[in-house]
């Protein structure tokens, strides 16, 4: 029996890598990716066009949302701010949180979905960055799916899947590990393009998560600080 088709949203991270290669087990697999003027988004969306260069992926679609950009309130985007260094024990909402952002992509996934056919959307959410981003959490994709159900037309039926939003990412890192997903094409860091700063919230949480498997990340950093 044929596949269904799904869309994954890949950021070009880990935790989205490794959504697709769990989405890719039981789906045919279209790739979604967000421009939306990210301090990385060139190295971004190389590991992007990487990573479905790996699962052999033509089915792709890059969207510009430079407006969140223009929007600002995040350190992601604007450079008047600072991006914050890690503080993993922090439960306030980061500077690097860029508002709403999941709830826009997640609308241009849902478009594209009903046009393309698609049955499911697969993104590499994660609780354990919820307590710092509201639109992580799983309340929040469980409402934008009946959310979804309501605007689109009575035939269409998407799932909005979230398969790794309970796994912290040492648990992240041994499912990728498992399924041979693409890690070392990926990208974290919130504010280098070159090598990895070692130093921002998302680089303390991948390094955190390999130090507790106990292995290497493969990609390139300028300082591997010792979060355990």
């Amino acid at each position: 029996m044929d596949k269904k088709l799904a869309i994954v949203a890949v950021s070009g991270g880990m935790d989205s890598c490794v959504t697709a290669a769990i989405a890719a087990e039981k789906y045919n697999i279209a790739l979604a990716h967000i421009n939306y003027g990210q301090r990385t988004e060139k190295r971004e969306l190389k590991s992007f066009n990487d990573i479905a260069d790996f699962y052999n992926v033509e089915n792709k679609l890059v969207i510009d949302f430079s407006h969140l950009a223009k929007i600002g309130g995040s350190s992601l985007t604007d450079y008047n701010m600072e991006v914050s260094k890690a503080d993993l024990a922090n439960q306030d909402i980061p500077s690097s949180y860029v508002p709403f952002r999941n709830a826009n992509i997640l609308t241009a996934c849902v478009s594209w979905a009903e046009v393309i056919g698609a049955e499911a959307i697969f993104m590499g959410a994660v609780h354990e960055d919820s307590s710092g981003y509201p639109d992580c959490r799983p309340q929040f994709f469980e409402a934008f799916e009946r959310l979804a159900d309501e605007g689109t037309k009575p035939t269409t039926k998407i799932k909005i899947i979230t398969p790794i939003i309970n796994m912290n990412k040492d648990e992240i890192i041994k499912k990728g590990i498992e399924l041979n997903a693409p890690i070392h094409l990926t990208w974290s860091c919130y504010q280098s393009e070159d090598e990895a700063c070692g130093e921002c919230d998302s680089c303390a949480l991948r390094l955190r998560g390999f130090q507790k498997v106990g292995i290497e990340d493969p990609i390139q950093y300028k300082i591997r600080p010792n979060y355990l």
